[in-house]
């Protein structure tokens, strides 16, 4: 059969497009608002914020709270004001609220009388699936040496007045966008008390029902020359635990993650492996540090009231903490300069930082949801063979990404296609005892939710 060159033409313009919008191909492999989303934060607004807070004087949970000039009271309201100021700037896109818990006084503790606990929420309503949430957290109270002391001055410059001002300046950046999925911007307080903020607002989150996907805390996002003598900017930690604290007292978790895996598959660690995989994709010059460890050793974070309800949550921070900058009353003793102030932070720093959050909190409020179960097969077979349920969603869904990663690694390191339609795969010649599995969901502009580790083994006789 001859084609004149007109009818040529036809058929490569035709073909090119049957191509373009063949279903099977893979939405794109980056979403290039990402790569303005993580340089739009700015050194300049996070210098003004941490120094406004500082300039409250204490920030101490049994600080005043009647001023408006000084003490927690003063702080909290004026972030809930600079919330307002940032939602008018998009045109109302932001409700702007408190949450109140009140914590009983107990002598053996760091509250000794009933104390209202008072957080700040910011929600950037999602505009297809508005009850599902992706939070960023700072803190907003400070500490000096005793950590009953509510009235000394405790500036908190960089713990966590950096974190504060990293969540602030992530409003301003992303409520610029419109996202399918709902983000929060919390200032949480009580947590030098004993996390009583993060405690109480995730009892209230399960109160009203949300579906909280994701929870980053930052704290401490300033500091870039540590007590070890380092200085560096080119790198931070992410915290995160394997499993939920409740599932260690799951028999039946237990029995699968001893025969089948998962010891470091849950879903706090999935979103630190995501918090990894976009700051590599979208930065530059900065290497995040996965650390498998709830937070610092012996120690703790507002994230973990989060983790104890059931919600996935890290901590990010800097990788080079100096102690003698924190909870320390200002002095100057042996040539050594103590105490928390604002000299001490580094602003584009802790811009950068904030940048990685924005990307996160953009990312995955793009994404649609990750499939709420997946199961595996495989055993004494050729094949790794992976089903999954279909989230329930008003975004679309491109697809989904089945993945692969060998047993010591830390990161995902290979995946393929699925299209939407398609809830299974089976990974011809890919043995299932030599690897780890997952699947996340994906978006038509390519972003992708978490992974999702199987959590259960695909029924017999079913394929």
């Amino acid at each position: 059969m001859r084609f004149s060159l007109p009818a040529l033409l036809i058929l490569f313009v035709s073909t090119l497009s049957a191509q373009q919008s063949d279903p099977v191909s893979p939405p794109p492999a980056t979403d290039p608002r990402m790569y303005a989303i993580a340089n739009a934060p700015q050194a300049d607004r996070i210098e003004a914020d941490v120094t406004t807070l500082v300039n409250f004087g204490t920030r101490h949970t049994l600080s005043d709270t009647t001023s408006d000039t000084r003490g927690i009271g003063a702080a909290r309201r004026w972030i809930h004001d600079e919330f307002q100021r940032i939602g008018e700037a998009c045109g109302g896109c932001l409700e702007v609220m408190y949450q109140r818990n009140l914590v009983e006084g107990d002598p053996e503790s760091r509250i000794k009388e009933d104390t209202w606990v008072v957080n700040v929420i910011a929600v950037q309503r999602g505009t297809q699936d508005p009850n599902r949430f992706i939070m960023m957290s700072g803190d907003i109270d400070s500490r000096v040496s005793d950590a009953l002391d509510g009235t000394s001055d405790s500036p908190g410059a960089n713990d966590n007045a950096s974190g504060m001002a990293g969540a602030l300046e992530a409003a301003r950046v992303l409520t610029q966008y419109e996202f399918p999925g709902s983000i929060l911007y919390v200032g949480l307080s009580g947590e030098e008390q004993g996390l009583f903020g993060g405690k109480g607002m995730a009892d209230w989150v399960q109160e009203q029902g949300w579906n909280l996907t994701a929870v980053l805390n930052n704290d401490m996002i300033g500091n870039i020359t540590g007590v070890d003598g380092v200085t560096d900017n080119t790198s931070f930690r992410i915290f995160s635990e394997p499993y939920y604290p409740s599932d260690a007292n799951d028999e039946r978790a237990n029995t699968y993650r001893r025969f089948f895996g998962g010891e470091v598959d849950g879903p706090s660690r999935q979103l630190a492996r995501y918090i990894d995989r976009v700051t590599r994709q979208y930065t530059t010059n900065l290497e995040p540090m996965m650390i498998y460890r709830l937070d610092r050793f012996g120690r703790g974070g507002h994230h973990r009231p989060f983790n104890d309800a059931g919600f996935p949550g890290v901590r990010i921070m800097e990788t080079h903490e100096n102690y003698t900058q924190q909870h320390q009353d200002i002095r100057t003793e042996d040539g050594i300069e103590y105490g928390d102030k604002l000299e001490h932070v580094n602003f584009p720093y802790a811009a950068k930082l904030t940048g990685v959050n924005a990307i996160t909190l953009a990312g995955l409020a793009a994404a649609p949801p990750a499939p709420p179960l997946v199961m595996i097969g495989g055993t004494v077979e050729p094949s790794t063979r992976l089903r999954w349920e279909a989230p329930e969603t008003d975004t679309p869904i491109a697809g989904y990404y089945v993945h692969w990663r060998l047993t010591t690694s830390p990161r995902w390191e290979k995946k393929v296609f699925v299209p939407a339609g398609t809830l299974n795969h089976t990974l011809e010649n890919i043995v299932v005892d030599n690897y780890f599995f997952g699947v996340s969901s994906v978006s038509e502009d390519g972003n992708e939710s978490v992974v999702v580790f199987p959590s259960t083994l695909i029924p017999r006789g079913t394929r």
